[in-house]
């Protein structure tokens, strides 16, 4: 007995041994931490370009890899592969993406932009909302454009079905509109103010309180697993943020070294369109989230059965930042 007894000791040692060194590995730091950059959001671009993450977690022996996104769309579309741990995105589309069962929080603002407007060519009879039915109409599907274009159609008792969506990526949808190959864009910055202030372009309907905010998601697990790591990597986003706001000379270079677009164009995106002053994601993201994902329901987008207010409150995750605006 004190044989057996012996053996089943060492062998709940063993087991609870392999137990514990799976635990372990299931909380070790990564060697890799994969966060997009992305024109939509410059102050990704300054993190990337002044090094401040590596910078950071060199110490730790975790690397940085960037991973450059084109629209909300990929960004989600990476996060939910997990292709990126940290990824840009208008509050709408990371609703409509969280919906969709894609797996991550919302947990950072980097900026408040008027980033998306309906534009048209300089000579289009194209004059308001209501001009789009039957109209050609090139859109990025799961992006604050899509969901501003449909709850625009929405507002004149228009749908998708009333037009012709032409699903390309923002940078292809501005150059359809300009070789005339459609007759609206539902446009983003930076792409959309190079077409205005080179093209001619008319952006014939804006709503700024329309356009959700700039906001950084993470994968859940990757902040389940790596909390501490998350906090850092805001903390090194607010170094970042706080830099823009106090170096816009620096933070126009910075744009223009990674876009190679002219100065007018980025003034007209960093100046007029884009503000860098928040920083938490709370009430106000909130309310602009909800009444996105709301009128996307109303038009068919978001299931009728989405109980939308309880997946906002599920998306946004304010912990991960303990200091105010």
């Amino acid at each position: 007995m004190q044989f057996g007894g012996k053996v089943v000791l060492a062998a709940i040692a063993a087991a609870l041994a392999l137990t514990l060194g799976y635990s372990m590995a299931a909380v070790a730091a990564p060697k890799e931490i994969h966060i997009d950059w992305a024109t939509y959001n410059p102050v990704s671009m300054v993190l990337k370009e002044k090094r401040l993450l590596e910078n950071e977690f060199s110490k730790d022996g975790i690397s940085i890899v960037w991973v450059q996104t084109l629209g909300s769309n990929k960004a989600l579309e990476f996060l939910n592969a997990g292709s990126i741990d940290f990824g840009s995105t208008a509050g709408s589309a990371a609703l409509v993406s969280k919906v969709n069962g894609n797996p991550i929080k919302s947990i950072y603002v980097y900026s408040r932009p008027e980033w998306t407007a309906l534009v048209t060519t300089k000579d289009s009879n194209i004059q308001k909302i209501a001009d789009l039915k039957g109209r050609r109409v090139a859109v990025t599907r799961g992006t604050d454009p899509h969901i501003f274009l449909v709850r625009a159609l929405q507002s004149v008792g228009l749908t998708e079905k009333d037009i012709v969506p032409v699903l390309l990526q923002h940078p292809d949808g501005k150059t359809a509109l300009i070789r005339g190959d459609v007759d609206a864009w539902a446009g983003l910055d930076p792409m959309m103010a190079q077409a205005e202030l080179q093209e001619g372009a008319r952006l014939f309907y804006r709503n700024r309180d329309a356009n959700t905010w700039g906001i950084l998601n993470v994968r859940e697990a990757f902040a389940q697993e790596n909390p501490d790591i998350v906090r850092r990597v805001l903390a090194v986003y607010e170094e970042a943020r706080k830099f823009s706001l106090a170096n816009y000379d620096e933070l126009k270079r910075i744009f223009i070294a990674a876009t190679r677009l002219p100065e007018n164009v980025v003034d007209k995106q960093l100046k007029d369109r884009t503000e860098l002053t928040h920083n938490r994601i709370g009430a106000p993201q909130r309310e602009s989230i909800l009444a996105a994902g709301l009128a996307l329901q109303q038009a068919g987008v978001v299931p009728a059965n989405v109980a939308v207010a309880a997946v906002v409150d599920d998306l946004i995750d304010d912990h991960f930042l303990p200091v105010s605006n």
